[in-house]
Formats: C-alpha cells, sequence, structure tokens
C-alpha cells in the first residue's frame, strides 16, 4: 500500500484524524474512555461541528475536521460526550415542560446554557479550549452552576449573537434534529446501554478521585446514587401543593386574564401558578451515620432539581434535639449539618413552619428515632427514612424501638 492509499480525499470525513483526536481525549480524561469509544459516528453535512443525538450517535462535519487541529478535536470530543454523561437532554426536556419553553431560539438558549455547564472546568491538562467555546465568563456568569442555573441568567442578545450557529444536537437539548437517524436508526445505544456506560464512567472517576473536575465528582457521587422513589412522591406533592387552592399561586398583570375581554376599559390579572417552597429537615443526631449526612446533600440537590432549580425555594433545617439555622440553598455541599446529640424533630417543623414565606412542602430526611409532631403541619410533608441498624437500634436504650412516621406524612425508603 502505498502513501496515496492512505491520502485522505477531500470532501469526505478523515477518519484517521478524527479517531486519532478520540484517542487523544481518552488519555487527556481516561475516566472518559468508555463512553468516548461507546459513541458511533455518523458523517453528516448538515451539523456545522460536532454533534450528538440522546441514542449515543456523534454527528460529525468532515469540513470541521479538516480545518481543526487534533488537540482542538480532541476537546470536542470530550465536550460533545459530557452532554449525553449528564443527561443534557432529558434536562432540558424537563426544564422546558416546567417553564413552557417552546421553539429553536429556547432549545438555544439550553444548548448555550449546557455548554456553560461543561465548559467551565472542562480544559486543560491536555485538553484545549477549541475555538468559539462557549464559557460562562463569555456571558458574565459565574462558573460552577448547573445548565438550570444558568437558563435562568441570560437571554438571546449581544452576548449570545456569536454562538447563533451552535448546534450540539438533541444530545445537548432535546430538540430532535432532520438529520437525526431517530430511535429507530442504526447504531443507537439502548436505555440500558446508556446506563451501563454511565455507571463505568463513575467508576473510573470515584477509582482516581484526584484527576477528575469538581463538577465531575459531583456527578459521579449522583450516578452512584441510584434514583429513589420518594423523589416522585416528592414531586407528587409539590404538584399537589401547587395545585391546591391558594398554594403556589398569584396574580400577575404580565398575561392579562381572558375574563378582560368581557370587562371593557379593564385589564384584569391572570392567575399565575409559581414553583411551591420547600423546607427540608435533615436529621443530624447521633444515630445518623456520616455516608447517610452525605446522602441527605445528594437529596437536597435532587429536590432543588425538582423545583426546576430555583434553589431560593429551597431552604435547609440541621436538626438534632435542638433546630439549627434555617440556610437557604447556596450549594447542597455548603450547608453545615451541625449536630450530634438525641433526636427531636419537632423542633425542626417548628422551626421550618416559622420560615418566611412559609413552605408549600416539607421534606425531612431522618433514621425515624425522634418524636413527631401530635397534629398535621399546614402543608404537604414527605419523609425519607434511612435505613434503620436494626428493629431495636438505639445508642442509649437497646429495647427502644422508634415510633413510625405519622399517617399524614407520606413515607418513602433511602438507600
Amino acid at each position: 500500500m502505498t502513501a496515496a492509499d492512505n491520502a485522505h480525499t477531500p470532501g469526505t470525513l478523515d477518519l484517521d484524524k478524527l479517531f486519532a483526536a478520540r484517542l487523544q481525549a481518552a488519555r487527556a480524561r481516561p475516566y472518559l474512555a468508555t463512553a468516548l469509544f461507546a459513541l458511533h459516528t455518523v458523517e453528516s453535512n448538515h451539523v456545522p461541528t460536532m454533534g450528538v443525538d440522546r441514542h449515543w450517535r456523534c454527528y460529525v462535519s468532515p469540513a470541521f475536521v479538516d480545518r481543526t487541529p487534533v488537540e482542538e478535536l480532541a476537546s470536542v470530543w470530550g465536550h460533545e460526550v459530557s452532554h449525553l454523561l449528564r443527561d443534557h437532554h432529558g434536562r432540558s426536556d424537563r426544564v422546558a415542560r416546567e417553564r413552557g419553553l417552546t421553539g429553536p431560539g429556547e432549545r438555544l438558549r439550553m444548548n448555550i446554557a449546557a455548554d456553560c455547564e461543561i465548559n467551565d472546568d472542562a480544559f486543560g491538562e491536555g485538553l484545549v479550549r477549541p475555538e468559539g467555546a462557549v464559557v460562562p465568563g463569555t456571558l458574565q456568569l459565574p462558573e460552577g452552576q448547573l445548565m438550570e442555573e444558568y437558563l435562568r441568567q441570560f437571554r438571546l442578545g449581544p452576548r449570545t449573537e456569536l454562538h447563533a450557529w451552535l448546534d450540539c444536537g438533541s444530545g445537548a437539548d432535546g430538540l430532535d434534529r432532520e438529520w437525526e437517524l431517530g430511535p429507530d436508526g442504526a447504531h443507537g445505544l439502548s436505555t440500558q446501554e446508556r446506563d451501563a456506560v454511565r455507571f463505568r464512567v463513575a467508576q473510573g472517576i470515584k477509582g482516581r478521585p484526584g484527576r477528575a473536575p469538581e463538577g465531575w465528582k459531583r456527578w459521579a457521587e449522583e450516578a452512584f446514587h441510584p434514583p429513589q422513589p420518594w423523589r416522585e412522591l416528592l414531586g407528587a406533592a409539590v404538584r399537589s401543593a401547587a395545585s391546591a387552592p391558594g398554594a403556589g399561586e398569584d396574580y400577575t398583570y404580565g398575561r392579562p386574564s381572558r375574563r378582560s375581554a368581557g370587562v371593557p376599559g379593564a385589564v384584569l390579572p391572570s392567575l399565575r401558578r409559581r414553583p411551591p417552597r420547600v423546607s427540608v429537615i435533615i436529621d443530624t443526631s447521633g444515630s445518623v451515620s456520616d455516608a447517610e449526612l452525605g446522602s441527605a446533600l445528594l437529596e437536597v440537590a435532587a429536590i432543588s432539581r425538582a423545583v426546576g432549580g430555583r434553589r431560593d425555594l429551597v431552604t435547609v433545617v440541621p436538626c438534632d434535639a435542638a433546630a439549627r439555622i434555617a440556610h437557604p440553598l447556596a450549594r447542597a455541599e455548603g450547608i453545615p449539618l451541625m449536630g450530634g446529640g438525641g433526636t427531636d424533630l419537632r423542633t425542626g417543623f417548628a422551626k421550618a413552619l416559622r420560615t418566611r414565606p412559609r413552605p408549600d412542602v416539607v421534606v425531612v430526611l431522618t433514621d425515624g428515632q425522634t418524636p413527631w409532631p401530635s397534629t398535621r403541619p399546614p402543608c404537604r410533608t414527605v419523609v425519607g427514612l434511612f435505613p434503620r441498624r436494626g428493629a431495636g437500634w438505639d445508642e442509649d436504650d437497646p429495647d427502644y424501638v422508634p415510633d413510625s412516621p405519622p399517617a399524614w406524612a407520606r413515607v418513602v425508603d433511602i438507600g
């Protein structure tokens, strides 16, 4: 075989260059290797650079590969697979439903917000920053936040004009493209295969935690923390609280009421549903282990996502025998979970219900070894129970059997 046989034909996809870049990405980020090699490559002249669909196919522009150095291509590989690992397509769909976001403009905002989440710590140590990459500083936004949070902080305008071309595919924003092969196309991964890839990547990150950025470490912790049924119950409680008469309601003139047409000369406000406020009481007594407290913080992060990423709507109350300060949620890992004594979550309920504005939902994370309020709180209550260390375990009385949570609470097991 001659050198001419190996020469790249202009206009076709240079697979040698593309796969060399993928190998460089895997060497720079070994924990992403399983995901990088799980992607199936599809040549496409419709995608501006590289893009992914939710079925783990990677669409690649031959012209983009020709004009881009291998070092930058490696970074783009890592960027695109990050969209899939972090489930940006599923999260974008949920945000679109919850906030009523429609149209390609809103999906472009989701793509940009997802890029900010990925790119704030993606480059360096073997991966260069590609030309045109969106980072939070580009939009004068803080680093270290999630896509849902970034989405609330900017609109399309002068700062985003340079990124109007951006298209990372449905794997980044959940909106199917005409040029994608769809669910019935060849070489897509099944749901089980995608979950297996995510689990292997999380294993790699936790096996060598010193090599991964903080954002990936947090992601791996949540990947190892299996979805709990109580989160679905929380969602039901949140929806119930928001739909109950007087709960989660407010009036706005931003969208006049349709009844205004029947009252000439008057503009009537419309009724608007706001996301409900949630107060999380965390049991920090001596019977709760450090691992369970760590699990509680992951649940707090999940609760924040359940209310659309609105951290201002979530308050955390650490409580053992006495309730501590009610902390507005900034970052879950920054909440001081102080305690270690006995348990009386009645004080936590009292503290949570005294906060203003009052919560629509109270979530309690506990091992259950506590007295409970004698009367039902004036809001929905969900109790997440950590595993108990034997039916009669107690640090002071081996014959003690804790009371079950009251009937007015929705109870689920954690872990």
